[in-house]
């Protein structure tokens, strides 16, 4: 069974940082990119971060100014995103996604979804 879940979540101030992990399970060895989307009522579900096979190539939309970083642990199975400097726009549910190739995930096509998980910044 194919399982993403997402952990580290929750309710910062503004400037804060927090680390999101998702572990991943379950998966076929050929769905091997990684990304991390979020999503912002009544907006559309948007790409923070994707992450290629062995973690040699990264995509960040320019948007994000160098905020977010993410990582990957194969071993462990998990893929991180690391959020600094936080704002209120930030607040969102955020969403880690697999897929065959980091071509899919940046389109936004990733072939799995995780339920999410809520960050709210206050300000």
């Amino acid at each position: 069974q194919v399982r993403l879940q997402e952990s580290g979540g929750g309710l910062v101030q503004a400037g804060a940082s927090l680390r999101l992990s998702c572990q991943v399970s379950g998966l076929n060895r050929n769905v091997r990119a990684r990304g991390w989307f979020r999503q912002r009522p009544p907006k559309e579900r948007e790409l923070l971060a994707a992450i290629s096979w062995l973690g040699d190539a990264t995509y960040y939309p320019d948007s994000l100014q160098d905020r977010f970083t993410i990582s990957r642990d194969d071993v462990k199975g998990t893929v991180d995103l690391q959020m600094n400097n936080l704002e209120p726009d930030d607040t969102a549910t955020y969403y880690c996604a697999a897929g065959l190739f980091i071509e899919s995930v940046r389109a936004g096509r990733p072939e799995y979804w995780g339920q999410g998980t809520q960050v709210t910044v206050l300000s």
